[in-house]
């Protein structure tokens, strides 16, 4: 795991910049993401525990965007470089370096948690202990919005992504994942892809129980 962890930190430590101008406009020209999370925010706020993680959150724009929809939110991401962007970009808000293997977040604390395209890196056969820590740290009743690339396919598959190798996934696929880790999937939205690379977008939202 800490292989391509460090390999993943490094590539995205390397495109700060560029990502940051790529992303910022808090998903403005993809309506689809952006009401999932609008719907995700109204159900946290319907728990009372407005406490939310944005996990892999890179520059920080949708950490940002929580905020604006009434939450308590914070950014965690794996790289350093990310963070520094996202601290000096949104210097009201908190930002940390952390592993999504192991969040610095006490058990059962949170409302919610975002996963916006940032489990995507993570090989299939190391996504049950990365899961059971996202479980490990909601509250009951907390939720799990997990945006990815779908396929049709049966199995996930291993793509050359822009910044570093990612995985897409059949959504069925990874919801089972979501349930053998404790999460119960209530939600998905699946739509036609964004950019050229021809894989699904794909929305999972998830409650634990």
């Amino acid at each position: 795991m800490l292989r391509h962890q460090d390999e993943t930190r490094a590539a995205y430590d390397g495109v700060v910049d560029l990502y940051a101008s790529m992303f910022s406009d808090q998903l403005e020209t993809r309506p689809f993401a952006r009401n999932m999370i609008g719907t995700f925010a109204e159900l946290v706020r319907g728990t009372g525990n407005l406490r939310v993680a944005d996990v892999g959150c890179g520059p920080g724009h949708l950490t940002a965007m929580l905020h604006n929809l009434g939450l308590d939110a914070f950014g965690l991401d794996l790289s350093p470089a990310m963070v520094d962007h996202a601290r000096r970009a949104h210097p009201a808000l908190r930002f940390d370096e952390a592993r999504m293997e192991a969040l610095p977040v006490e058990d059962g604390a949170l409302g919610g948690m975002l996963a916006h395209y940032s489990m995507i890196h993570t090989p299939p056969g190391e996504l049950p202990a990365l899961l059971a820590e996202q479980v490990r740290v909601l509250a009951p009743g907390g939720l799990l919005l997990v945006s990815l690339f779908g396929t049709e396919g049966p199995e996930p598959v291993r793509f050359d992504h822009k910044v570093t190798p990612a995985y897409s996934w059949p959504a069925d696929q990874f919801a089972e994942l979501l349930a053998a880790a404790g999460l119960v999937t209530f939600a998905r939205l699946l739509h036609d892809p964004a950019t050229e690379r021809g894989f699904l977008d794909t929305h999972l939202l998830a409650r634990r129980p």
